[in-house]
């Protein structure tokens, strides 16, 4: 679109003069259109009441400037309307050579009023011709901009919280108006386009930031600085300089970049919040503090913890992929489990998902975790423990964590307990339920009585007494004697560790796995633990336990084998093995690490035991007491 004082260059033929140049700034003035006028309509009809803004003002017919007395009137009316519309100029239609064809007093009106007066030879339908040319280049440039409008919006996401919103608009906004477009905090770049953006633009973020140079203010050649919020910039860059429309378009685009880093960072406020209150839902669930967790999550996820049983999903991958990780397994879940971030460890994921009563074993959740590990490919893996009370899951993440151990070694990468990735999953499940309900028949002849001990035992039988009882939330005299009572009826001592290992696993298979046990025929014979163990799987998976053990060039196996003899006593042992104390915790310690197992735990020692038994043969896995109690059986 042509400019007041490009017209006359651009158009030669209009053979268009300035008389008056008004005001500096009219030259640079785009022109909106041409009012064609006469002087016989100006004296009949007046001035018009309004005039476009921009427009240019022409005179045509003979030059009515050899009239004295009502055209002067006329004129003075017209260049004060012109004025208060916003015209740019007047221009008269003269015979070629025409010096001055305005009369002096409206030369001096036109310039007290910063309008231009300007003269032309060129005939009317020409002009014509120039205001359809101008019109059509405004529509052209309204449609375009309508436009680039249009794909803006189309930039927008569907939520302002999207991640990748912000880059979009950058990579718009830097391709319409062909320039460099860097979105930064003071600490990190949000957004750049294209790649090299940021290293173009540096230098003029860090001139702002020591110079104190005002955002939205020019900044350098033909680059802006338009801030966003209170520490963050849009910074545009281009070899040739910002037009008016170009400026208006940067404001826009400006605007929804201050929204959507709004919405980011409001986001980010919730997100942390979020965070925070599930890390610490999952911290207390691992202390046993289940109600606490629930009042956590009452109002995030109502209803979620709100289950008697739960399993434990452990999703490792590389530290710089586990925020990715992390959000994607919350996609896959959705409210159907409590998805945290490991705090101990920047590799890990921690997902429980409870079971509620009637429902499935977790396969739906475990089916999305497996197809998510799959797309995250290596080294992603995937471990998953049983189904244990909500009381029990630092047992049951400890196991999800053992899983994943054997599932980075595995082709697919997932090793998910229910499945037989772990020790009791490998048991011949019919016969492993008949032991199990065999050795605690006792406690379960009376329901009210089973009732009471499938509450209490599994805690304390892990922990002391006193931390059980706070687990249970219980008093400890009151742990104390069902213990008691428990050991009487069962014929076992507690103070052994081979019977509440033996207690424990059997308590395990009654109360959380029989949901995948095969009918039992009711002329089976009753099995040993023993027996149980002496089947291929689990020969396989002790091997792959205790194999780096042996390798080892310190004599574990032995201290391991002691310390379990003398029922995880430190002292006996070292006096048995000839050994410091301070050597037998180092020799555990390595152990534990080869191992990977938590040996603090009734789990972890479970499994040194079974494996070291059926790799060595030694290790006895009954007390005396429980030998002849079976044998009477």
């Amino acid at each position: 679109m042509p400019t007041l004082g490009s017209l006359p260059t651009e158009k030669p033929e209009l053979e268009l003069t300035f008389i008056a140049t008004g005001s500096q700034r009219l030259h640079s003035a785009k022109v909106t259109g041409v009012v064609t006028l006469t002087p016989e309509g100006l004296l009949e009809d007046g001035v018009p009441t309004s005039l476009p803004d921009g427009a240019l003002v022409l005179i045509t017919g003979t030059s009515p400037f050899r009239l004295r007395g009502r055209i002067t009137t006329v004129l003075e009316q017209l260049l004060e309307q012109m004025s208060r519309d916003g015209s740019l100029g007047l221009a008269v239609s003269t015979a070629a050579g025409t010096r001055q064809p305005f009369p002096p007093a409206t030369v001096d009106q036109a310039t007290s009023l910063g309008i231009g007066l300007l003269a032309t030879s060129a005939p009317a339908g020409r002009w014509e011709v120039v205001h359809e040319e101008i019109q059509q280049s405004r529509l052209a440039r309204a449609e375009r901009r309508t436009a680039q409008l249009s794909s803006l919006v189309q930039e927008l996401p569907a939520q302002l919280a999207d991640p990748r919103a912000m880059q979009r608009i950058a990579d718009w906004l830097a391709r319409v108006l062909e320039c460099q477009v860097l979105v930064s905090e003071p600490e990190r770049v949000l957004a750049t386009s294209p790649d090299t953006a940021a290293e173009q633009l540096a230098q003029a973020i860090i001139r702002q930031s020591v110079d104190g140079v005002l955002p939205q203010t020019l900044s350098g050649p033909h680059t802006q600085l338009i801030s966003l919020a209170a520490d963050t910039v849009l910074a545009v860059a281009r070899r040739t300089p910002f037009g008016e429309a170009d400026l208006r378009l940067l404001r826009h685009a400006a605007k929804l970049l201050g929204l959507v880093d709004q919405a980011h960072r409001e986001y980010r406020a919730a997100s942390d919040a979020s965070h925070a209150a599930r890390s610490a839902a999952f911290e207390l669930l691992l202390d046993g503090e289940v109600d606490k967790a629930r009042r956590v999550m009452a109002n995030l996820a109502p209803g979620l913890l709100d289950t008697e049983t739960a399993r434990v999903f452990v999703v490792e991958t590389e530290p710089a992929r586990r925020d990715l990780a992390a959000r994607r397994c919350s996609a896959s879940v959705g409210q159907q489990a409590l998805v945290v971030p490991d705090p101990r460890n920047d590799l890990r994921i921690l997902i429980v998902h409870p079971i509620h009563p009637n429902a499935d074993t977790g396969a739906e959740i475990s089916d999305e975790l497996t197809r998510l590990v799959g797309v995250l490919g290596p080294p992603a893996s995937l471990g998953g423990s049983g189904i244990y009370s909500m009381a029990l899951l630092a047992d049951a993440l400890h196991e999800a964590i053992t899983a994943q151990k054997f599932a980075a070694l595995q082709p697919d990468s997932v090793a998910l307990s229910v499945h037989g990735s772990d020790l009791v999953g490998l048991l011949p499940q019919a016969e492993a339920q008949h032991w199990a309900r065999r050795l605690l028949h006792p406690l379960m002849r009376n329901e009210t009585q089973w009732e009471s001990m499938r509450e209490t035992l599994p805690a304390v039988l892990a922990y002391p007494y006193t931390v059980a009882a706070r687990r249970l939330r219980l008093h400890r005299n009151t742990v104390m004697r069902r213990a008691s009572r428990a050991a009487e009826l069962l014929r076992m001592d507690f103070a052994s560790i081979s019977d509440r290992i033996a207690v424990a696993l059997a308590m395990e298979l009654v109360t959380q796995r029989e949901v995948s046990a095969s009918p039992q025929p009711t002329d089976l014979e009753s099995p040993s633990l023993t027996r149980l163990l002496a089947i291929p799987q689990v020969h396989a998976w002790a091997q792959t336990l205790v194999r780096p053990v042996q390798a080892d060039r310190r004599d574990l196996l032995s201290t391991a084998l002691a310390w379990l003899n003398f029922d995880t006593h430190i002292e006996p042992a070292a006096r048995s093995l000839g050994l410091s104390e301070v050597t037998v915790r180092s020799h555990l310690r390595a152990v534990e690490k080869y191992v990977q197992r938590d040996l603090t735990t009734l789990a972890g020692v479970r499994d040194l035991q079974f494996s070291l038994h059926v790799v060595t043969g030694q290790l006895d896995l009954h007390s005396r007491q429980h030998e002849v109690r079976g044998a009477e059986c």
